[in-house]
């Protein structure tokens, strides 16, 4: 305890040394606090609006339906779904079930024709849930029984605006030609060219009448949090064994999982360099410091002290640092990230998008944790090689003068 008290006081005997190991530690914890802040914005951001845009927090198909190409993929749909549906409803966390089915045909507008992929979806259940999919013109697909809901970039080839009657052709389960007509209700915006490229979305009975078909190709699932999902996904394959339930992040691998994976491995890259900078600051400033005590440790190794009492202190002055340094740092970066970037970060566009969007630092316990406990880590083995050169130091050198 006494060495312990003695490395605290010592902190106050050099202001100068102390505010330059505290910068030193500050700076390197709230670099790395920011950054993993920054990073769990984009794959908070990324999360929530791949939940919002594409499949809900989950997606129930037929057992091997998605990996399986199927000559009549019809007859691998989901059938009897109210009691699917009734099922889903009682489970905990389930707070919207969206039926779907796809339907693929020829949209014929004016003299203009193009192949598209669509989706039969219950529209009233889809506007509150899906709010990803920005509405750019006119209105979702609410209230309108008849109606067409286009991507950016399908509705421009078509060159086609709310208001505008759209003439669908497509085959039904037995291969017979289809013909529907529907009238455009708005036009949407995810931001994934591809995707507003080539979807449109009609209501769901439409899309079973003209495919003539009661069954439905997958449900999705919108969770109160998503934390729920693996106890659904389980449920729901044990009560129906020949359904299977995948996550959205398993849905859209490409466009999410591997995004996720490369920001994460990018972090840990980034919080190797700014560690690394961190220590070689620290160990400087320690070392200078410790060399400057060069002969108060040679007057502790003379009156008894042994090398790893001496080490000690040096290590609780370490100690220290690191917590004191850290917490100001992180302190300091909160302040900041919370008080003048509130509102966040305008990113540009990222791969595959042309939508510009807002990041917000996210902070939780666990970052300050690690923070925390990585920069001690620096500031002891900072501590201990600068302090290794001067307890080893036979006792007369330490105690002569400069």
């Amino acid at each position: 305890m006494m060495s312990i008290s003695l490395a605290f006081r010592n902190l106050f005997r050099n202001f100068r040394r102390t505010m330059a190991i505290l910068l030193t530690v500050g700076l390197g914890a709230g670099a790395l606090f920011s950054f993993q802040g920054f990073i769990n914005g984009v794959l908070t951001d990324y999360k929530e609006a791949t939940i919002h845009s594409h499949n809900g927090n989950g997606q129930i198909n037929t057992k091997g339906y998605r990996e399986t190409v199927y000559e009549e993929p019809s007859k691998y749909w989901v059938e009897n779904y109210g009691d699917l549906e009734y099922f889903l409803s009682q489970q905990e966390g389930v707070e919207h079930v969206f039926p779907r089915v796809s339907i693929g045909g020829m949209l014929i507008h004016n003299k203009v024709s193009i192949t598209g992929q669509g989706q039969g979806i219950v529209g009233e259940r889809e506007a509150e849930f899906f709010d990803g999919l920005n509405i750019e013109e006119g209105e979702t697909l609410l209230g309108h029984s008849n109606g067409i809901l286009l991507g950016k970039g399908l509705a421009n080839a078509l060159d086609a605006h709310p208001g505008d009657s759209i003439k669908f052709y497509t085959k039904d389960v037995k291969g017979k030609i289809r013909k529907g007509n529907f009238e455009v209700t708005g036009i949407f915006y995810t931001g994934n060219v591809d995707f507003d490229g080539r979807v449109f979305r009609i209501p769901l009975d439409k899309a079973q009448d003209l495919l003539r078909t009661d069954k439905v190709e997958s449900v999705s699932i919108g969770l109160s949090d998503h934390e729920h999902w693996e106890e659904v996904a389980a449920s729901v394959e044990q009560a129906y064994p020949h359904l299977e339930a995948a996550s959205f992040a398993e849905l859209n691998k490409v466009y999410y999982q591997h995004s996720v994976d490369w920001l994460k491995a990018q972090f840990h890259v980034v919080q190797i360099i700014i560690l690394s900078i961190v220590l070689l600051g620290i160990f400087n400033t320690i070392s200078a410091s410790i060399l400057e005590r060069k002969q108060e440790i040679g007057n502790l190794r003379a009156n008894g002290e042994s090398r790893w009492d001496v080490m000690k202190q040096i290590v609780s002055e370490g100690v220290f640092m690191g917590v004191i340094g850290s917490i100001l740092g992180l302190g300091l970066t909160y302040i900041i990230a919370k008080g003048f970037l509130h509102n966040g970060i305008l990113m540009p566009p990222g791969p595959g998008s042309t939508k510009q969007f807002f990041i917000k630092f996210q902070f939780d316990g666990m970052m300050i944790v690690s923070t925390v406990t990585l920069s001690i880590i620096s500031a002891i083995a900072a501590s201990v090689l600068a302090g290794i050169k001067v307890v080893r130091m036979p006792i007369a050198k330490a105690l002569r003068a400069y």
